[in-house]
């Protein structure tokens, strides 16, 4: 083997190394796929965890604008074929990126996202929230569609177009679950991603009329302090919020048949965790709200195991 194959490798190596530590619910769809995409799509969420890691960070906001230039800049030399680092991620993701013609603008859209939550941007209505959903998820199932591929690929640029709508969709579904999941963590952080309409539609907001996280904050110190009727209130606005998924993702899953069979069930094995997630959020919203919900390792290793035996999610 060559230096600079065992460079590439060694790249990848670190890339499936970061997916399998902070991705499980991803990692346990990839690993369905063959070797080279499964090795693409865990250069993808390394070089996404990296810019979600940057605003989700401790610096200071201009320090924080400051990496994420930088990551845009390294992702413009990537599509200029002329990568300038030897970074292991943007080496493994430069090289994903030539193999399966991975979207610029699905990437750099990601960025632009993670810019929102720097810049502390918070949603009025729920259309807003889609736009930054699409940006930092719908980007990703770009992206991931790229290297799946169509199963028919003679389909031309209306079916490419209809999965890459699909796509979107379903990672707006990934990440609507992400955001009811994350409520109180998000809070703590001051940041608030349900919108306000809503949050004011269930009685959720601070004096003056306002929804933000120190709202959100007080009701949940609120719901902590086993205030029936906030907790009540909150209850009903994740309710709500999990049914606006479940439509997101009945929607995204169209996806699935469009694909051959491993990236199909990488799909529905990632789609099948997360609507489980899902699931036991809207069934038991005050225990989410009290504490961060997850599946046992074990119940995503049966989900997994399940869709590749065809019995679904």
């Amino acid at each position: 083997m060559s230096a600079a194959a065992a460079t590439l490798a060694d790249a990848y190596a670190h890339c499936e190394a970061v997916t399998r530590a902070q991705a499980a619910n991803f990692y346990y769809g990839i690993r369905l796929l063959d070797r080279d995409r499964r090795r693409a799509m865990s250069a993808a969420y390394a070089f996404a965890r990296r810019v979600d890691d940057i605003g989700d960070g401790s610096l200071a906001r201009e320090q924080k604008l400051s990496l994420l230039d930088g990551e845009s800049h390294a992702l413009s030399a990537i599509a200029a074929g002329a990568p300038s680092s030897s970074d292991p991620v943007i080496v493994a993701l430069a090289d994903a990126y030539a193999r399966f013609s991975l979207p610029e603008e699905a990437l750099a859209a990601l960025i632009e996202g993670v810019r929102m939550d720097v810049e502390g941007v918070s949603y009025e209505t729920f259309e807003e929230l889609v736009l930054y959903c699409r940006r930092v998820a719908g980007a990703i199932g770009r992206v991931c569609l790229a290297i799946f591929g169509l199963r028919d690929r003679d389909g031309g640029e209306a079916a490419a177009a209809s999965a890459a709508a699909l796509a979107d969709d379903l990672g707006v579904a990934l990440q609507l679950t992400n955001i009811l999941r994350d409520v109180r963590e998000d809070a703590d952080n001051n940041r608030v991603y349900l919108p306000a309409e809503d949050l004011r539609r269930f009685g959720v907001s601070a004096p003056d009329g306002r929804a933000d996280g120190a709202a959100v904050r007080a009701a949940l110190t609120a719901v902590l302090a086993a205030d029936a009727g906030e907790l009540a209130r909150l209850s009903e606005l994740v309710r709500f919020e999990a049914a606006r998924a479940r439509q997101w993702f009945e929607r995204g899953l169209a996806l699935a048949p469009l694909l051959d069979r491993r990236s199909g069930a990488c799909v529905l094995a990632m789609a099948g965790i997360y609507r489980r997630l899902l699931e036991r959020i809207e069934r038991e919203p005050a225990a989410s709200l009290r504490t961060r919900t997850s599946l046992p390792t074990r119940e995503k290793a049966w989900v997994a195991a399940q869709v590749m035996l065809g019995g679904g999610g």
